[in-house]
């Protein structure tokens, strides 16, 4: 019997992997996980307690996270962003959560996002993605998701603050000694600059079919 179909989407902020992922895991009938919410949870908690990422260990907060935490609407915001980056450094922190992305999609399969899906937590899924886009397209995208007002006067210097802290963001996933943000050797890299959303889930579905059809999977 083949093992339940397991689909990692790693890359950067605001490629375009979260917006991937749901349309594969919706196309394909699959469980999907936002993991980066995880993350973003237990940075939001540390806000909330007034505990600095920087500078105070995570592990208490992120052992209480639940389902609710990760439906609450202030998780996209610049200040969680950094929050949780800086406890996603944290070892403790990622171990208390490696098990529950493992647990969602052991038994029936699953779609996944997030930095290190296809190289720590399911570094034999069947099927890995590593979704990208330059800082610039990323940048707008994030900032244009995010604005109530798409026509204010310093538009364009708002999207190069945005810019800046995905640079800063990138550098810091990149480099952390933990799980860092990076392609896994055989992830199938799509670059969605010059691409639509619809485009870019054929291409994704095209080499679902190609790798977990060779499997047997599907």
């Amino acid at each position: 019997m083949s093992r339940a179909l397991v689909i990692a989407v790693d890359g950067p902020a605001a490629a375009g992997k979260g917006t991937l992922a749901r349309r594969l895991a919706d196309a394909l009938g699959l469980p999907y996980l936002d993991t980066g919410l995880l993350y973003r949870a237990v940075g939001r908690r540390m806000l909330d307690a007034g505990l600095d990422p920087a500078a105070h260990p995570a592990d208490e907060q992120a052992r209480r996270v639940t389902p609710e935490d990760l439906k609450r609407g202030d998780l996209r915001v610049p200040e969680v962003d950094r929050a949780a980056s800086l406890v996603a450094a944290q070892q403790a922190v990622r171990a208390i959560l490696v098990d529950l992305q493992r647990d969602f999609a052991r038994a029936a399969g699953g779609v996944l996002d997030g930095r290190d899906i296809g190289t720590v937590i399911f570094p034999d899924a069947q099927v890995k993605l590593f979704i990208t886009a330059s800082p610039a397209a990323r940048a707008r995208r994030r900032w244009e998701q995010l604005a109530t007002d798409l026509h204010v006067p310093d538009r364009e210097a708002q999207i190069a603050r945005v810019e800046a802290e995905l640079v800063a963001r990138d550098a810091a996933d990149a480099g952390r000694a933990v799980a860092p943000l990076k392609a896994a050797a055989d992830a199938v890299v799509i670059d969605t600059d010059q691409l639509t959303a619809e485009q870019v889930l054929v291409e994704a579905l095209r080499v679902v079919r190609v790798r977990a059809g060779a499997l047997g999977t599907v």
